[in-house]
């Protein structure tokens, strides 16, 4: 069982993503919080899977509470809920560690996939959080966004092409476990591989390796996310 922390200061959001989360037979909502603060000591007391933290609360907000969940309770994956026009947080939650971002008005199943993906070690970014990110990034033109892109595209050739092959499964949303499956390799392998990826790419988690397979365009269409057995 998936055991997670909601983090909103509004009250139909929570039992939204609640009612969202008792879909999925492998996911439990095992405490809610209203702000940040209320979020990190919950955080500390249960120890949750999965944080799911609003980006905007009273007192302490998703940004600063995501630092201390992360700081604190390492084995706690964050998955930050924006919204349009947070562009800047987003961007700011990543250098955090925050591993997964999902657009409040995304589709139910997003976030189901995201708890999953980051509760297995994995990155997510929904495709409109993906967009956002590469857009505000490439803010300034046409001109700005092939550069940035040109630029992306080359970190990504400087990898070697199994490399490539696992950075856009990981910018896809896979788990180390479904890249394994899917290039028909031992897990072990795929975590190398990662390992190397961050490295060569200059990046700190799997987050920041996914904005980097977006913005080079070597991202594949989402696949729908496995049912529990």
């Amino acid at each position: 069982m998936i055991r997670v922390l909601v983090a909103d200061d509004e009250p139909m959001v929570r039992k939204g993503v609640r009612a969202v989360l008792s879909t999925a037979p492998d996911i439990g909502v095992v405490a809610e919080a209203v702000d940040g603060h209320q979020a990190v000591e919950l955080a500390q007391l249960h120890r949750p899977d999965v944080a799911v933290l609003d980006i905007r609360m009273p007192r302490v907000d998703g940004l600063r509470a995501a630092a201390e969940i992360r700081r604190t309770v390492a084995t706690t994956g964050v998955v930050m809920l924006t919204t349009f026009g947070e562009d800047e947080y987003i961007l700011r939650a990543l250098g955090d560690g925050a591993a997964g971002f999902l657009i409040k008005s995304g589709e139910p199943e997003e976030l189901i996939a995201g708890v999953r993906a980051v509760a297995d070690g994995a990155a997510y970014l929904s495709p409109k959080v993906a967009a956002r990110v590469v857009a505000h990034l490439a803010a300034g033109g046409a001109g700005a966004r092939a550069e940035r892109r040109a630029a992306a595209r080359r970190r990504v050739e400087a990898l070697t092409p199994r490399e490539r092959q696992v950075l856009a499964l990981l910018g896809a949303g896979l788990t180390n476990g479904r890249i394994a499956r899917r290039l028909h390799v031992v897990e072990g392998t795929v975590k190398a591989h990662v390992s190397s990826i961050l490295t060569r790419l200059a990046v700190d988690n799997r987050a920041a390796a996914a904005v980097v397979a977006h913005e080079a365009g070597i991202v594949p269409a989402a696949e729908p996310s496995p049912p529990v057995e």
